[in-house]
């Protein structure tokens, strides 16, 4: 046998053994741990952000503030974001996950195409009403008039909802329950736009705004116009 080959025997035993796979096994999983660690406090984190927005608004965010809220002194905080702007992200990050699992438990109900739209608009509408960090946070000038990352950001979460809603009104064009003269990306941003204003004039009005009041007579006027037979001639 060369040597070339007896080298590429001796490997391959020495991965087939019993003790050498234990090793890459747990060293694996360590990883593993370590990984899933790291994201758990990320979204600790996160969370501590949202409930510092909520009660002290935005200028009250910060990586001390942070820290004691989490229960970490702020040298912990800073091992995995460098400074407010970060945090930020990982703000967004977990609001994009929110909606995004929102849309998913959505299509997963046994509805039709329109009543899932009026759904998820209840869904969105009760995130923000839950919450009055998040449009203070996505609002912010530290988003809209922040770093390109940021406002890169928040055009994902926007283009994510825009997408989702669009096929699930793809879903009842193809179904003949939506009409189908209109792009279904069109109708996803005029799906949209019932949510955006509101929660700005919400936000402004601090709360006093009746977001769901005006969830309930603006679903009226967008699934009339949407529905199949609503179409009009130029």
């Amino acid at each position: 046998m060369s040597l070339r080959w007896r080298k590429q025997k001796n490997f391959i035993d020495k991965l087939t053994s019993f003790d050498y796979v234990n090793l890459c096994s747990l060293n694996f999983i360590m990883m593993l741990k370590k990984r899933l660690k790291t994201a758990i406090r990320h979204e600790q984190i996160a969370h501590a952000a949202l409930d510092i927005v909520r009660s002290d608004g935005i200028r009250g965010l910060n990586v001390a503030a942070v820290a004691e809220k989490v229960g970490l002194v702020p040298s912990a905080v800073y091992r995995h974001f460098k400074n407010k702007g970060e945090i930020i992200g990982a703000v967004l990050r977990l609001i994009q996950t929110r909606l995004n699992q929102q849309y998913q438990d959505v299509i997963q109900q046994n509805q039709e195409p329109v009543e899932k739209l009026n759904l998820l608009l209840s869904r969105h509408v009760e995130l923000i009403g839950s919450n009055n960090a998040i449009p203070r946070i996505i609002f912010s000038e530290e988003v809209i008039g922040g770093m390109p990352e940021k406002q890169q950001q928040l055009y994902d979460i926007i283009g994510d909802v825009i997408r989702n809603v669009a096929a699930v009104v793809t879903e009842g064009q193809n179904k003949g329950t939506i009409r189908g003269d209109l792009p279904a990306e069109n109708i996803a941003v005029s799906f949209l736009g019932m949510i955006q204003p509101a929660a700005i004039i919400w936000n402004l009005s601090d709360g006093e705004f009746d977001l769901i009041r005006h969830r309930k007579n603006t679903w009226k006027l967008f699934s009339d116009a949407i529905r199949l037979g609503a179409e009009q001639t130029d």
